[in-house]
Order: structure tokens, then sequence, then C-alpha cells
């Protein structure tokens, strides 16, 4: 890896660690006086879900701008100058590290296996592309599923604010979330995949070798089995929520309180 690289990561690391630990508590409660309201034990995440809508929005429109300007790359997948790629995985991947030591730290009320799964596979993969420079295309193409994720988070933000689950603005979130989900992360998979298959005994897949090979393919059909269970969750969410049959909280008051489940922060990190 170069050092360039390495100083985005680190770089990367330390920015979103500074944004969670000192810009998002403050500029929370300024942007809503329900933040301050919040239990202590929620402040954590909702700080972690603002600073994972920030990562999602650099890193998604760097992608689009890569995938629709970025002729190296598009040209040859594999092997193509992966300059700007590297660079956007590199924030990616400082963005993992610093999510990897917050659940970590926060296992009890944040942990999630789906995610460990995710972002292990994920720093997997995408070390080959740091290292090697390989597979730019496909590092790139992967990425553009960040731009669901702003919307995944509103809905939290909405739940912890409680907002009634009829409420107009939940509910166009809702069906944004599951339309923007299904687009860059399931309905992407065939033409992603077909793209995979298509360097299938050339010589540029050859020269990967087995271990590029084994990381590239297995981490994506990790991603992809994680991505179908997400969407399931979601599609069954929206539906619920559509037809009124979510249990919606009519009636309370967007400020309302509402215990905790046995005292414990309900965990809702894995969408």
């Amino acid at each position: 890896m170069e050092t360039r690289e390495l100083t985005v990561v680190a770089g990367s690391f330390v920015t979103f660690q500074l944004l969670f630990s000192v810009v998002s508590p403050r500029l929370s409660y300024i942007i809503t006086p329900g933040y301050g309201r919040l239990p202590l034990n929620k402040h954590t995440e909702w700080n972690s879900r603002l600073v994972s809508t920030v990562h999602a929005l650099i890193v998604g429109l760097f992608c689009l701008y890569i995938l629709w300007f970025d002729d190296v790359v598009n040209a040859d997948p594999v092997w193509g100058d992966p300059s700007l790629v590297k660079l956007n995985v590199a924030i990616t991947c400082g963005y993992l590290l610093y999510d990897l030591v917050l659940l970590a730290t926060n296992w009890s009320t944040m942990g999630d296996s789906f995610f460990v799964c995710h972002h292990l596979a994920a720093l997997y993969a995408y070390g080959y592309v740091l290292t090697r420079g390989v597979l730019p295309y496909f590092a790139n193409f992967r990425l553009i599923s960040e731009l669901s994720t702003p919307f995944v988070n509103q809905r939290w933000f909405f739940e912890s604010l409680k907002y009634p689950r009829s409420h107009r603005l939940v509910v166009i979130n809702g069906v944004a979330m599951a339309v923007v989900f299904f687009l860059v992360r399931t309905a992407v998979m065939p033409s992603y995949w077909s793209s995979v298959f298509a360097t299938f005994g050339t010589d540029a897949f050859y020269r990967l070798g087995l271990g590029a090979q084994v990381a590239w393919i297995s981490s994506c059909i990790a991603l992809d089995i994680l991505n179908t269970i997400w969407m399931y969750k979601i599609a069954r969410g929206c539906y619920k929520v559509i037809t009124g049959r979510g249990g919606a909280r009519k009636g309370k008051e967007v400020t309302e309180k509402e215990p905790e489940k046995d005292g414990k922060h309900v965990n809702n990190h894995t969408d």
C-alpha cells in the first residue's frame, strides 16, 4: 500500500472519530431539540448514524463520478488505473475501521454480527484494491450501495424521535429507502455478476492469482447474501407501513418518551 492510501485511511479514521465524538453531538443539539431528550445510551447510535450518513454521501457521490467519468477504469475493470478508486476505497476502509472499533466498544447496545461480517468481508476485498490496485471497477461498483444508507439512518432518526409510523415524512422516507436500497443493492446484482462472469477465463482474470480471485468472489457472495436479507427486512417493514399493519404509534406525540425494552437500548443497526 502506498503512503497516500495509508494517509487517507488514517485520516479517514481520525476524521470520522472526530465527527462522532465532537461534531455530531453539537450539531444534533442545534438541528433538533429531540436529541437532548433522548436517553444517553441512544446518543451513541445517533452520532454513529449521522457519521454513517456523511460517509455514505461522500463515498456514494464519488462512486457515481468515477462510474460516469473514469473511462480508463470502465474500459479495463480488472486492471484499469485505480487512482481515484483507491482514494475512495481508502476513505471507506478508514470508516470501516472506525465503525468496527465503535461496535466493539459499545457491543451491548450496538453490537451486530451481520455488520461485523459485512465490514470484515469488505476490508478483506478492499485490501487487494489498496495493495495491488486490482479490480477498481468492481470495487467502485460495490460502493454505490452506500447511497441507500442515508435513508436507512433517517428512518432510525424518525423512530428515535417518536414520529408515528403513519407520519407523512416517515412514510415517504420508508418508501424511498426501500426503492433506493433495491436499486443500488439488489437490482444491480444481475448486471454486476454478469460483468464478473465475463472476466472468467480471460488473461486479466488469471493474472489476479488465486488469493485475489477468492477474496473478490467470496466477499461478493457474502455481501450479496447480507444485502438480500436486509432487502427482505426493509421490504417487509415498508409493506407494513404502507398497509397500516406496522403497529404505528398512533396518538403518541413526536416527543413522547417510550420505555426501553428490559432497560436496554433496542438495536436497529442491522438495517
